[in-house]
């Protein structure tokens, strides 16, 4: 199950969180500068999955990430998850979140979390996976926008 995923940039700073269980946020805040420390110092040769942090569930938890250009995308996960799964997962997500915003970069996941919140929802909810296939999401976030579109030239509104 997945019990985090988190967003961040190069230095360190959230750019898009959820979480599958919950935390106050100040546990929230030492997560990500925990996940962001163990997974910012590591090569770009080495593996990309390590132990959770100790505020995370340590070794019963699992830190799957991918760094795209300033971002990194990382999905904590408990031992009953596949490791590559989630790699592909992490692709997933982030391909469609770039056909959905066209070359999408930070500016894109601060100033439209509501539409990456429902990209994400489409791909994960709950913590368990929903959907893998990339068309089916952006159709579904196509016709979630036109809705969103027709509903804002209601007259008398």
């Amino acid at each position: 199950m997945i019990k985090a995923i988190l967003v961040f940039n190069n230095h360190g700073k959230p750019r898009f969180l959820r979480f599958y269980q919950h935390y106050p946020e100040d546990t929230q805040q030492q997560i990500v500068r925990e996940t962001f420390h163990l997974v910012s110092r590591r090569d770009e040769n080495v593996c990309n999955f390590l132990e959770g942090g100790s505020l995370i569930g340590g070794s019963d938890y699992k830190l799957i990430y991918r760094h795209y250009a300033t971002l990194y995308f990382v999905f904590c996960v408990d031992s009953s998850e596949s490791e590559l799964g989630i790699l592909d997962l992490i692709q997933v997500f982030v391909e469609t979140l770039d056909k959905c915003f066209e070359n999408v970069c930070e500016l894109d996941l601060i100033f439209n979390v509501d539409k990456v919140h429902y990209i994400l929802h489409e791909v994960v909810m709950g913590g368990m996976v929903l959907e893998t296939n990339m068309s089916e999401v952006i159709t579904q976030f196509e016709a979630q926008s036109k809705l969103e579109k027709s509903e804002q030239f209601i007259p008398g509104f």
